[in-house]
């Protein structure tokens, strides 16, 4: 079981995440769905979290690439590592574009249940990214 959910968790963060696929996070993400981590006022349903990859993340970063650096499973949790790169080409969370390349490095835990998604908490480098593209 535990290989089976580290495998749909790297397609997750390949094909939902890097190619901003939406055929697959409806495949890939319950109805139910709850992200653990939404910032406060955010959507934690399953529209918030593909919000974040279309209109966020891929808004503002073009050749956008997820690489999966580690994985521990246990049960039917699945602990990722990885790094999102991509070049700042558009508005990311108001911050105009700089043309700098960025990463933002981020560590998830997640919930798979029947082959989806169910639940999500993480922790991300995001909010030092826009520290640092704001003083730019």
């Amino acid at each position: 079981m535990s290989a089976e959910n580290k495998a749909i968790v790297r397609q997750f963060n390949h094909q939902v995440i890097g190619l901003c696929d939406r055929e697959a996070f409806e495949q890939l993400v319950a109805q139910d769905f709850i992200n653990h981590s939404a910032a406060p006022g955010q959507n934690a349903g399953r529209e918030g979290l593909w919000h974040t990859f279309q209109d966020i993340l891929h808004a503002g970063l073009s050749g956008l690439k997820v690489d999966v650096l580690d994985q521990v499973a246990e049960g039917d949790r699945v602990t990722t590592r990885k790094r999102i790169t991509g070049l700042h080409s558009g508005p990311l969370l108001g911050i105009p574009a700089t043309g700098r390349e960025v990463t933002i490095d981020v560590i998830d835990i997640v919930r798979v249940g029947g082959g989806q998604y169910v639940e999500h908490w993480g922790i991300n480098s995001l909010p030092v990214l826009l520290a640092a593209l704001r003083s730019a």
